[in-house]
């Protein structure tokens, strides 16, 4: 019999989690429904806090070191029975951010002084104002501690294999023929130069963040506190969790900073796909051996 990780890889839907399921694991911390849970609660806490850093809203009192601290606790802590009673409350609203909202209100009423202050939990959001936010790390974080480190590996390994075969001569080819010579070095050197030009793009997008309520025009924020300046203070939150603001949006944040990043990543492993066809080609006729 298959031990449990071998029998899980072959009764896995996808091969993202089977057959390449060891080759992952840096991303399931990231991008997984766990992980999803995790930023989400993240972003619930971090707008409780904020909120209560405001003293325009005097029923929120500031908390106190120890309150922040168990309230930070909370998502910093997150753990397998979190998910657990996150999927059980899941199962009686068929709503996971409600859900998590709920999970969140039980973790806070746990808070010494903070049991009357529950109801401020989610306070104005809507789904939209947690997920948008909770995908903006979750992209953020992928990228800055999975898939650029990775390029940058795979972009310094060919410079560095350039230098030595700058003078190495090789032959090149055009339309399929014979033609010009060139060297190996000069070959790599261009491949090089193509993925810096595109990792430069994948490390430059924006990742965008808004939390404006339900239609994206603080309508529940003025109704409760109009003596608030809500685009500024949700300017400083969003902007607090490493996001760029975005101050115009509808329900929801329109996300063409993912499609601009998915393009950037899709045009860097293009040129990956390019030059592992070259590579291909040269060893087919001889050139490496």
């Amino acid at each position: 019999m298959p031990d449990d990780d071998a029998l899980f890889r072959l009764t896995a839907i996808s091969p993202l989690d089977g057959r390449y399921r060891n080759r992952l694991g840096r991303l399931r911390g990231r991008v997984s429904e766990f992980a999803l849970m995790r930023y989400r609660l993240r972003v619930e806490i971090a707008w409780f806090i904020h909120l209560a850093d405001c003293p325009a809203i005097a029923p929120l009192p500031p908390l106190t070191a120890e309150q922040r601290q168990a309230a930070t606790a909370i998502w910093r802590a997150f753990d397998d029975a979190g998910a657990a009673r996150v999927q059980q409350l899941e199962a009686q609203t068929n709503h996971d951010v409600k859900a998590l909202e709920y999970y969140v209100k039980e973790c806070v009423a746990g808070i010494a002084g903070l049991e009357g202050a529950v109801e401020f939990v989610h306070f104005a959001c809507t789904s939209e104002d947690i997920n948008n936010l909770a995908y903006g790390l979750m992209l953020t974080e992928t990228r800055d501690q999975v898939l650029t480190p990775a390029m940058q590996r795979l972009t310094v390994t060919l410079a560095r294999l350039a230098g030595p075969l700058t003078d190495v001569p090789m032959l090149s080819r055009t339309h399929g023929q014979a033609a010009s010579p060139t060297t190996v070095g000069k070959e790599l050197a261009n491949v090089v130069a193509r993925l810096g030009r595109l990792l430069e793009q994948v490390c430059s997008v924006a990742m965008l963040g808004k939390m404006n309520g339900a239609v994206g025009n603080y309508n529940a924020h003025v109704a409760a506190f109009p003596k608030v300046d809500w685009p500024a203070l949700t300017r400083d939150f969003v902007e607090g969790l490493g996001l760029a603001f975005n101050p115009m949006t509808t329900q929801i944040e329109p996300h063409d900073y993912i499609a601009e990043l998915l393009h950037a990543v899709s045009r860097f492993n293009q040129v990956v796909l390019d030059f592992d066809r070259d590579i291909w080609g040269y060893i087919a006729l001889g050139t490496f051996k």
